[in-house]
């Protein structure tokens, strides 16, 4: 649908290029593949076109399920037949209410919409990839290998009396922060037992996995290993006693640093640096499987107003020195902290933690969702997700585009 054009296109949609179809894939196939919960009898909506309401709500930053219902009332008849809204026999076309949407929500099967919205992002992720390396395409700067990142995050609004909050394990990308994966894990302590059902689905070849030390876990690593065919890096404290201290007890001092870095931001200065050491099995190695490299992180950070503060970090890591370089190494330590970007967005943004959703699969679907749009924003080269999503907030169909659903072919900067 042509932007209007006495309403000229924020810059920041302006950002997002040409939203067509052979740019931005279509949502609905993935959705179709969700089963609906609900009994054949008394159907008026599909699931399909719910689920895809409620997804481009939230793309115009939609934040609880009455906010979902709003922004359906606004579309158009036009929007509304492309969203798949049944036609009445009276001609009008009426959107899903907030009673339809959050029975919904709360009914539809949780792990059948993350992984629907995991192969969505996935798939269009890769297709960005391969149109990167086609001949006619600008030439990209070298970057490392493909480094996924496993991470927990509490719903804390979900919590009630009879209840604890609801805690989710998601697998992502350090680059664009897209969720592949996501399980509802129950409490924090439970993480360690999904680690492998949340990565198994995933295609991990020669991809690097990050994980804190609560994941580091030697029966899982080795699995990531030698079934995944993956390397790791993983970060080592006091829950891997006999690994941190070997770890500690290295010559340290006698390793040259081999790269630093610093940053200032956000009321603080930053600066880290890296030292690696080689693992020689002969020599006795660490008590940690398929380890190559020992790294050594050392970070100061002084905010305004307080005292310097100093940590040392002590990490393994299955890639040899000829895998990576010491400078691609504390990228990926530090994308792995960087992962938190996701939960910022998704916290200040979209108001995760203030919202109150809280029956059955209803918190975890909107989790779903919130990944779901700031995926598909930033694979458009979004950088600053608040203000992209007030951009499409005042114009109901600029939010279809993004997510692969086009009226005609002269939509550019949704």
């Amino acid at each position: 649908m042509p932007a209007d054009t006495s309403s000229p296109i924020p810059a920041v949609l302006a950002k997002l290029g040409p939203l067509d179809a052979d740019r931005v894939a279509d949502l609905r196939p993935y959705l179709d593949s969700v089963p609906d919960p609900r009994a054949r009898r008394g159907r008026w909506y599909s699931l399909t076109a719910i689920l895809l309401v409620c997804a481009c709500a939230v793309v115009a930053g939609a934040r609880s399920i009455e906010e979902l219902a709003e922004w359906g009332g606004q579309v158009s008849g036009e929007l509304r037949t492309a969203l798949g809204i049944r036609c009445h026999l009276l001609g009008w076309r009426c959107t899903p209410s907030i009673a339809t949407i959050g029975r919904v929500l709360a009914a539809v099967n949780g792990d059948a919409l993350d992984a629907a919205v995991g192969a969505y992002l996935a798939d269009r992720h890769r297709a960005r990839a391969d149109s990167a390396t086609e001949p006619t395409a600008r030439p990209a700067a070298p970057t490392f290998r493909r480094t996924i990142a496993v991470d927990g995050k509490a719903l804390k609004g979900s919590a009630r009396l009879t209840a604890k909050r609801r805690h989710l394990l998601a697998a992502v990308t350090h680059h664009r922060a897209l969720t592949l994966a996501q399980a509802e894990v129950g409490a924090k302590t439970n993480e360690t037992q999904h680690f492998r059902p949340l990565l198994t689905p995933l295609d991990l070849t020669e991809a690097v996995v990050t994980f804190d030390a609560l994941h580091s876990v030697q029966a899982n690593v080795t699995w990531l290993v030698e079934i995944k065919n993956a390397h790791y890096i993983a970060v080592i404290k006091a829950n891997q006693p006999t690994g941190y201290r070997q770890l500690a007890a290295l010559p340290w001092s006698d390793v040259p640093v081999q790269h630093t870095a610093s940053s200032t931001g956000h009321g603080r200065k930053e600066s880290r640096s890296i030292k690696t050491c080689g693992i020689a099995d002969e020599l006795g190695g660490i008590a940690f499987p398929h380890a190559a490299l020992a790294i050594r992180v050392h970070r100061r950070r002084k905010a305004t107003g307080h005292r310097e503060s100093r940590e040392t970090v002590y990490a393994v890591t299955s890639l040899a020195a000829h895998q990576a370089t010491p400078a691609e190494l504390a990228a990926a330590i530090r994308g792995h902290w960087g992962v938190e970007t996701l939960h910022h967005i998704r916290d200040p943004t979209f108001a995760e933690d203030a919202s109150t959703v809280h029956a059955a699969a209803a918190p975890r679907a909107m989790a779903a969702l919130r990944n779901l749009a700031i995926g598909a924003l930033k694979l458009l080269g979004a950088d600053n997700i608040a203000k992209t999503t007030r951009a499409i907030r005042d114009k109901p169909q600029r939010a279809l585009p993004v997510l692969g659903i086009t009226i005609s072919r002269s939509i550019h900067g949704t």
